[in-house]
């Protein structure tokens, strides 16, 4: 409790501590530092256009804090992209990036993908459907791994319990979150339920750790990262942000059990990989939900696989690209 205490008082911040961005952007270049923005998008025609214009003018024409803004999008059937690209994102199809290892579909495939495809030594992710955004939701997450070179990764948070000198502003944890991770980290990983909120879509992170881990292709990424993360590093690694609210659409409660089931899925072979459970029973693909009719319920069934991509940094593609010595192939038969 001591450890996590210590970490909760130095390692989590208010977006108002960072509110001169100018003095984020000196510190950024006097560190010759690149800074890029990855927003996943799948059918965010509504909200897009808002997000880049907003962040493109304040923090790229105003303050040059960001050096690019990439979507990458998973096939929207919407109007996602040209509204993106009209405002100035570079816009990429995640199917067209490394084409040649095939194509997956999840939010995490995307984020993937970014680390091959953007340049920036510090890759911040934003969720496509925030309806207030603000450019506080990447200076608030960039600022810490600016100032502090000891801290890899930080996470957003927003609508908490804390104090704060305008008082106490009362809300309530994501279902999932609530119900699953916390629960889970509780039990497993203590140290990690100092993360306020563990499944929130907005994170920056350095490069040399976003390329050294796995990525599931869907829902159990943000939950693989922190466990991954927190493996090779430990908790002072973390920094968390306050950005007081976030407003967006919110997922019906099927669609919140079919993300629990791949985050489920994701969690169970972390617990194999660092070595709490020896091994790791066979386990179906299948879940099983019901749907009401007026005098029965249908069964319906979803088969989820939640895929991994490997760390980028064993993708040849990758280190090509980034002009790294290859490999050496394993001579092991």
């Amino acid at each position: 409790m001591g450890n996590i205490n210590k970490w909760l008082k130095t390692n989590t911040f208010h977006h108002s501590s960072f509110s001169d961005v100018a003095s984020i952007v000196e510190e950024k270049q006097k560190q010759k530092l690149k800074v890029s923005l990855c927003i996943p998008t799948l059918n965010e025609e509504a909200t897009i256009g808002k997000e880049i214009i907003i962040l493109k003018s304040e923090l790229m024409n105003l303050q040059p804090l960001l050096d690019e803004i990439v979507v990458i999008d998973s096939g929207s059937e919407d109007n996602t992209t040209e509204i993106a690209a009209s405002f100035g994102a570079d816009v990429y199809l995640s199917k067209d990036i490394l084409p040649e290892l095939g194509e997956k579909k999840g939010k995490g495939e995307n984020l993937w993908k970014a680390i091959y495809q953007l340049e920036g030594d510090i890759i911040v992710y934003i969720d496509a459907d925030i309806k207030n955004i603000h450019p506080r939701f990447v200076y608030g997450l960039v600022a810490p791994l600016i100032f502090n070179p000891t801290i890899k990764y930080v996470k957003a948070f927003y609508d908490r319990p804390l104090a704060f000198s305008q008082g106490i502003r009362p809300s309530g944890g994501g279902r999932v979150t609530e119900i699953l991770i916390r629960p889970l980290f509780s039990l497993f990983f203590p140290e990690l339920t100092a993360i306020i909120q563990p499944l929130s879509g907005e994170y920056a992170v350095r490069r040399e750790v976003l390329e050294k881990i796995p990525f599931p292709i869907g829902y159990g990424v943000e939950t693989s990262h922190l466990i991954d993360v927190f493996s090779l590093y430990g908790l002072e690694a973390f920094a968390q942000t306050d950005l007081d609210k976030r407003v967006h659409r919110n997922q019906d409660t099927r669609s919140l059990g079919k993300m629990a089931f791949r985050i489920l899925q994701t969690f169970l072979f972390r617990m194999g990989r660092v070595g709490i459970i020896d091994k790791i029973p066979k386990m179906t693909n299948i879940l099983r939900q019901f749907q009401a009719h007026d005098n029965y319920f249908e069964e319906v069934l979803f088969e989820i696989n939640e895929e991994e991509r490997p760390p980028m940094l064993k993708v040849p593609q990758y280190r090509k690209k980034r002009k790294l010595p290859q490999r050496k192939k394993s001579t092991e038969k």
